[in-house]
């Protein structure tokens, strides 16, 4: 029975590979992903351990704020001298470093990376933990002399002699680049600019007696772990009086500081880091999920196939003495030696994929290197789990089908095909799990909750898609019909034959077309879900912006910039009202008990004239008067709150109030993560509690007699040197919202091109075997007088009818699911529905496509059949 299987196997092959394609993307994908974060996290882990101090001292920040606002926690400079007098301590060192800054070159073009990593400034100063050497130059002497990284250097042609403009907090200051840094490991991509000590302290944190944190190395023979528990008891029992602006407390009390071992400061820049990277396993491994989806109704479908192609072998089989459980485990072997080719292959592709990944983040700043690629054991272990359990799993029940097989088989012309078998059982099967995916769809769209509502979408979501791949042979017959319906009339013969051939078999068309209709089906519900998005910003923006111009940040909107920008636009000639927006971390202590983190926006007196406001409660006035604050209409029910309740307040670095409910808004704006609960006060409440912040909006109305088109090119003129910000219409601030739903686009087309890959693959699977399986009845046709090019047709329009199939079903079922995620967008204020029925046109015109260009190879090979061989195949 081994060597039964074993040549089995070999003589198949050449079909199998195409099964085995499946098997290889799938493990690609996740190989791929656990390599490349494997290698990333040991890269930076050795940057994080080699360049940590032993302990740092740093002010606490419990604001939690996921929405810049300008403000740097510091310390008192003078803490470090205090630290230095702790036994144990070899030295200390005061950092001042600020990562919200923009550094341009003399074009007023930005010098820092443009791909989401930041440019930090900092000052000098070198040790054996320093991440980067001096390579040429000399350091900073004083306040108009810098050093620069060389990969930033190198990229912007930036070298010693060259002047650049700091844009920091404080304001804007020029300096002179004297000298280049190399880094000692890895690049993390940011840009990194360095400042002498006193330098940075006052330009960039806007005090000279301030540090951002305390370095202090620990003396030979004393641990981390010791050092950190005599610094704290140092810092607990003294009362310095020493303090800087923004600092928690004026004392050097132990509770206003966090202290950290170098361990520590390692394991807490990994989890930083680990958001990043997340994102990148999850969508390489969204990839794997939706190949291993696919791959199937691949797998399935070809065993399936070879299968009923040999059920004289194995007749034969069981007329020898084979018992079933000998041919299922026949069956099944080769399924696992598929696996196991499949995942090797796999594997060699996914080192390829992360070293592919490795080279890509270069381009955006992360030098990385393929030398040092990490392979964890983890990582075959995964392959060869998923490779050979998704072959195993999808060829168990057509090698119970195999076992079946009576050894009368092996003297009777016949296949188990499945033809004419029952769908009964499907029908109920289907019909079950259809009605229990649909509850919890509806479920999705009625439940009041956002992640009561996501949950129940996700399982809606599962539960529908087994359910159409289910009863998808049910629908077959109706539906190709309509689809082919016009063949006989426009091809004669040949397009009824197709049309018949499609109907032949439906469980096998309903596993080929499954394969398409997943990834169609994810792209029909993530299309409907970004465009009811964009077409919900476009009318929130409709709806309240009022202004002509709305000036912010270029690359993040919620980026805050330094006084001087509002003072440059406000003298801008025929600049009229201008209106300020800053953003404040807060925690509110709702009267039902719950303590809820969110960001508040403060804004001058006239927001009226330039945002369109409306309220359920309240008005503008009692908004923005002192003391009081507005708030979502549905955030205050859920938390018992009505106008005039007075709730205690945490804001910025733990400065307490108690805020009266001045306005409740009833504007159904989109509320993003840190922004819940539409929180908003006056400018003049908010900079009492919060004084460090720094505008981040502002929103400019022409004067009385000028011209709106005059007034941009006047802004966009005073606002060169700020190459971090840029002037936007109503138009441009609709444009900026598409282009960042589009990424989400981007993602569902590159899902959409995986899932064709290999739905191409399973339809030519099917119709080469199923162009062997009638080779006999393909001879007769042609002996009968069937043209070649007439064979070919088809062929191709059998494929095309069922790519379409699948493409209907997908596109339905997407369509189900993208209404049902935009009620889950509903509840975060995204209430507008649109169907994008450009995609779905292209999406179906396209399957017409793929139909063909799967059938060609198939359609070819039938084609060159000798007519009396393919008459006496057996």
């Amino acid at each position: 029975m081994l060597k039964s299987t074993l040549r089995s196997f070999l003589a198949h092959k050449g079909r199998l590979f195409l099964s085995a394609l499946a098997v290889i993307l799938s493990v690609a994908f996740v190989a791929g992903s656990l390599i490349f974060s494997d290698t990333v996290n040991r890269t930076f882990d050795r940057l994080f351990a080699s360049t940590s101090a032993d302990v740092a001292i740093s002010p606490k920040d419990d604001s939690d704020a996921r929405v810049p606002t300008g403000h740097t926690p510091t310390l008192p400079a003078a803490l470090a001298k205090e630290v230095a007098k702790v036994d144990g301590v070899a030295a200390t060192h005061i950092d001042a470093s600020v990562e919200n800054v923009t550094v341009a070159d003399r074009d007023n073009d930005p010098v820092g990376p443009t791909t989401g990593a930041p440019t930090i400034a900092v000052n000098w100063y070198e040790t054996e933990r320093s991440p980067v050497r001096l390579t040429s130059g000399h350091a900073p002497r004083g306040a108009g002399e810098a050093l620069l990284d060389a990969d930033t250097a190198d990229k912007k042609d930036v070298g010693i002699g060259d002047p650049l403009t700091v844009i920091a907090p404080p304001g804007s200051f020029k300096v002179k680049v004297v000298g280049i840094v190399t880094f000692r490991t890895t690049n993390p991509g940011a840009a990194l600019l360095f400042l002498d000590t006193p330098t940075a302290q006052s330009k960039l944190l806007g005090d000279k007696d301030a540090a951002t944190s305390i370095a202090v190395d620990a003396a030979p023979g004393v641990s981390d772990a010791e050092l950190k528990r005599r610094v704290a008891a140092a810092l607990g029992s003294s009362s310095g009086s020493a303090s800087a602006s923004g600092s928690a407390s004026d004392s050097a009390s132990g509770s206003a500081y966090e202290l950290k071992t170098s361990a520590e400061q390692a394991e807490s820049a990994a989890d930083e880091l680990g958001g990043f990277l997340d994102v990148i396993k999850y969508v390489m491994l969204g990839f794997a999920g939706v190949a291993v989806l696919v791959g199937v109704f691949l797998i399935v479908n070809t065993f399936s196939m070879l299968i009923a192609q040999r059920t004289r072998e194995l007749g034969l089989l069981r007329a020898l003495g084979a018992d079933r459980r000998q041919v299922r485990r026949s069956v099944l072997i080769e399924a696992v030696l598929l696996g196991v080719v499949g995942s090797t292959l796999g594997l060699g592709a996914g080192i390829g994929l992360a070293a592919g990944l490795i080279e890509l983040m270069g381009l955006f700043g992360m030098n990385l290197k393929s030398t040092e690629m990490a392979i964890g054991w983890q990582t075959p272990v995964a392959s060869y789990v998923v490779g050979v359990g998704v072959t195993f799993v999808a060829a168990y029940l057509p090698a119970r089908r195999a076992a079946r097989v009576s050894p009368m088989a092996a003297l009777a012309d016949a296949e188990i095909t499945g033809v004419g078998r029952p769908l009964k059982l499907r029908a109920l099967v289907g019909a079950v799990i259809a009605a229990a995916g649909t509850a919890a769809l509806v479920g999705c769209a009625v439940a009041g909750d956002t992640s009561t509502s996501a949950s129940l979408l996700g399982l809606g979501v599962a539960l529908t898609l087994v359910a159409m791949v289910v009863a998808g042979p049910l629908l077959v017959r109706p539906v190709i019909r309509v689809l082919g319906g016009a063949f006989p009339a426009l091809f004669g013969s040949v397009g009824r034959m197709s049309q018949r051939n499609a109907l032949r078999n439906p469980r096998r068309t309903g596993a080929t077309a499954a394969a398409l209709m997943v990834g169609l089906a994810l792209v029909g519900g993530l299309s409907v879900a970004s465009a009811s998005m964009t077409k919900s910003f476009d009318e929130q923006i409709d709806r309240t912006l009022g202004a002509d111009f709305v000036v912010n940040g270029a690359a993040n909107p919620f980026a805050p910039f330094p006084a001087e920008v509002t003072e440059k636009v406000r003298g801008t000639e025929g600049a009229g009202l201008t209106v300020r927006n800053r953003f404040a971390p807060l925690t509110l202590r709702m009267p039902d008990g719950k303590s809820v983190k969110s960001t508040a926006a403060g804004y001058d007196k006239r927001v009226d004239e330039v945002l369109n406001l409306s309220y359920a409660r309240g008005s503008t006035a009692r908004a923005l008067a002192p003391g009081h604050v507005a708030m979502d209409k549905d955030f205050a029910e859920d938390h018992g709150v009505r106008v005039g309740s007075v709730l205690p307040v945490e804001v910025a670095d733990k400065r307490e109030a108690d805020l009266t409910v001045g306005a409740l808004t009833d504007m159904d704006l989109a509320e993003g993560p840190g922004l819940e609960g539409g929180l908003f006060m006056g400018l003049c409440t908010l900079a009492k509690y919060a004084p460090d912040g720094q505008d981040a909006t502002l929103y400019v109305n022409a004067a009385d007699g000028t011209d709106a088109g005059t007034l941009r090119d006047r802004l966009e003129s005073a606002l060169d040197p700020y190459p971090q910000l840029k002037v936007l219409d109503q138009a441009d601030y609709k444009k900026l919202i598409r282009e960042q739903i589009a990424v989400l686009l981007y993602l569902v087309y590159a899902l959409l091109g995986l899932a064709i890959v290999i739905a191409v693959l399973g339809v030519v699977n099917t119709l080469a075997l199923s162009v062997v399986e009638r080779t006999r009845e393909i001879g007769l046709l042609r002996a009968i007088g069937l043209a070649r090019r007439q064979l070919r047709r088809m062929i191709r329009l059998e494929s095309v009818v069922i790519a379409v199939f699948g493409a209907v079903l997908g596109l339905a079922l997407g369509l189900v699911w993208g209404v049902s995620m935009q009620q889950v967008l509903a509840l975060q204020g995204l209430k507008a529905f649109a169907v994008p029925w450009s995609t779905i046109v292209a999406v179906v015109i396209g399957s017409v496509v793929v139909g063909i260009v799967a059938a060609l190879l198939p359609a070819l090979r039938a084609s060159r059949m000798n007519v009396l061989e393919a008459i006496a195949h057996e």
